[in-house]
């Protein structure tokens, strides 16, 4: 792959060249883009950095001030230039202070709005990417790229980013600082920065590596975990605690070994690091002393300069921990930006052209499906639902029944060929409008935190009280919603607020007619209930059906007698297409298929 896009080789660790090129530079341009809004702040902060920092290096230049010329004015009697100097010394160290405190407050403002929007574009980029991304991506890998990745970046831009620019400053200044005392000793820290530089080199290329991996890793533990917890219900059924513990033990241990390779790096660069700073102060001494001896250097230069490279190599060890903490960042920042560079398969029209008063009529023509890239498991076909009419769509499972109604929602787009809504193409709509005309209720009728009254009334928001009570009344759901501990205001997700499977389906019914869409979509609406809550759910449905234009995908051939036509898929080609009747009548696929249901009940 000549250059990875979106999350496509995510959990790759070695990168060629080309690839390592292009995974930073979109890592950085989010980065950048992220900061443009902070303009202003941020060029405030940057002169902060620059003064505070020139506050600070000015105060070794003072003390040699002062023992070169100030003290020989107070021994001829000068206490002017005693009080001059303690001033000004005193007016350098309370500047630097000051401006430090408020260069730390408005870094802090940039590294927190940059976050917000950062978490902000990720939920709503998320939320935007198409059905396909959600159901090859993992739900425990948006969690990691939302909670583990962000937080690294958090650490990062809170504290690392402002001290690494603030420590970078103060080491140039310093460096300036020497080679304005004596111009021979900053040659002497010049050449201390040759090892120091391979040290940090030799640590880039092996960090980089292993804080990449530390981001795949920490995403399969957060997978492992939620997939887990998700489905608790299977492990407990079939005993899989012990297996899963296995598999968590050993990602774990991954992460762990991870953790201390990475911790031992950083155990050779830091040591280093101070081994050099102490080589160059005790150079700088040694070379100081020879100078002093022999004339050419002041005692009070020496002393300035010893003072300044002890505190060279002290933001040049802050350096080396605020670099690793960038490495890690920035393998999550790799991740991040990833995911924020997926784009949806499934497109808002440039030019979206609009339906006034809908009447429900699908038109496929010519179409041909197939998931991503994939092989075709649609082949060519046209089909037309009339508006009003209630169409069941049966067959094994595999067949394509889902798919066909994924392609009515617009969940997925056609290879080649149209489908129509009232003669205008689908995918020629805004999602929004489609989303009003077209209604999909699927089988896990899934409720969201809040009230019974909220979640009805996500089928229309800003719907009153008395339209939400008369949609659960028409669907038959009013009832048992009242015997509720809280009625309409009972939270669905705490104790007390629990709603049987069936009951569940009621309300996603009365959500979908307070919705009142021109079609209607039944994804296995009634598959998972018992008989009871299927009569229940069955009078609630003939009242929801209306005069809409319905699909109903069944497995249970009970949903399919209120239907007007049966559509029976097989290998994802239409094989029979009549009324019930009719089919049962010309003894193939749906006869026997209904023959089997009729002798299920006996």
């Amino acid at each position: 792959m000549s250059k990875p896009l979106g999350v496509a080789n995510e959990d790759a660790i070695k990168l060629s060249a080309a690839e390592r090129k292009v995974v930073r530079q979109r890592s950085f341009r989010l980065l950048a883009a992220l900061a443009m809004p902070q303009k202003k702040l941020f060029i405030l902060t940057v002169v902060l950095v620059l003064v505070s920092n020139a506050a600070r290096v000015l105060l070794p230049v003072l003390i040699a001030f002062a023992i070169d010329w100030t003290l020989p004015q107070v021994r001829e009697g000068n206490w002017g230039a005693l009080g001059l100097t303690g001033a000004g010394y005193i007016l350098g160290a309370v500047l630097s202070g000051v401006l430090l405190s408020w260069y730390i407050t408005s870094a802090a403002r940039i590294s927190q709005a940059m976050l917000l929007d950062l978490r902000q574009q990720v939920f709503r980029h998320t939320q935007r990417l198409s059905l396909e991304f959600h159901e090859n991506y993992t739900s425990g890998r948006i969690i990691s790229r939302q909670t583990s990745d962000l937080e690294t970046l958090r650490e990062l831009l809170d504290q690392g980013v402002s001290e690494l620019a603030s420590s970078c400053v103060f080491v140039v200044f310093t460096l300036a600082s020497i080679f304005f005392l004596d111009w021979r000793s900053g040659l002497v820290v010049c050449v201390a920065a040759i090892p120091v530089t391979l040290l940090f080199f030799w640590y880039q290329r092996r960090s980089e590596l292993l804080y990449r991996e530390s981001r795949v890793v920490s995403a399969r533990v957060i997978s492992t975990f939620v997939e887990t917890m998700t489905g608790i219900r299977a492990v407990k059924a079939f005993r899989r605690e012990a297996a899963n513990d296995e598999n968590y033990s050993d990602l774990a241990e991954q992460y762990r070994v991870n953790s201390v390779r990475s911790f031992n790096l950083f155990g050779v660069l830091q040591p280093g690091l101070v081994l050099i700073g102490n080589l160059t102060v005790a150079s700088l001494l040694a070379y100081g002393g020879f100078r002093i001896i022999d004339g050419t250097m002041q005692v009070g230069a020496m002393v300035a300069i010893l003072l300044a490279s002890k505190r060279l190599f002290q933001p040049v060890e802050q350096i080396a921990m605020f670099y690793s903490s960038l490495q890690s960042a920035t393998a999550a920042l790799e991740k991040v930006s990833g995911l924020l560079e997926e784009e949806p398969s499934v497109r808002e029209p440039a030019a979206p052209r609009s339906i006034g008063k809908v009447a429900g009529e699908l038109v496929f023509k010519d179409a041909v499906f197939g998931y991503g890239d994939g092989p075709v498991i649609m082949e060519e076909f046209d089909l037309r639902i009339p508006a009003g009419q209630t169409v069941a769509v049966v067959g094994q499972t595999g067949a394509g029944k889902s798919t066909l109604a994924k392609l009515i929602a617009r969940f997925y787009d056609l290879r080649s060929g149209t489908l129509e809504l009232d003669s205008v193409p689908i995918n020629e709509l805004s999602n929004k409008e489609l989303r009003q005309h077209v209604v999909m209720v699927t089988q896990e009728a899934f409720l969201f935190s809040g009230s019974v009254a909220e979640n009805i009334a996500l089928g229309r928001p800003g719907a009153s009280l008395e339209q939400i009570q008369d949609a659960a009344r028409a669907v038959g759901a009013h009832e048992f919603i009242m015997d509720l501990p809280e009625g309409y205001d009972t939270d669905v997700n705490k104790r007390g607020g629990r709603v049987s499977a069936g009951q569940r389906q009621l309300i996603s019914f009365a959500r979908a007619f307070l919705a009142d869409p021109a079609v209607l979509i039944l994804d296995e609406a009634t598959s998972s209930l018992d008989i009871p809550s299927e009569r229940a759910v069955q009078r609630g449905l003939q009242t929801l059906l209306g005069n809409r234009t319905a699909l109903i995908i069944a497995h249970r051939l009970s949903t399919v007698q209120i239907a007007d036509r049966v559509l029976v898929v097989h290998d994802g080609k239409i094989a029979e297409d009549g009324t019930p009747a009719q089919l049962i009548a010309d003894d193939g696929r749906f006869a026997a298929l209904h023959k089997a249901w009729k002798d299920s009940l006996v």
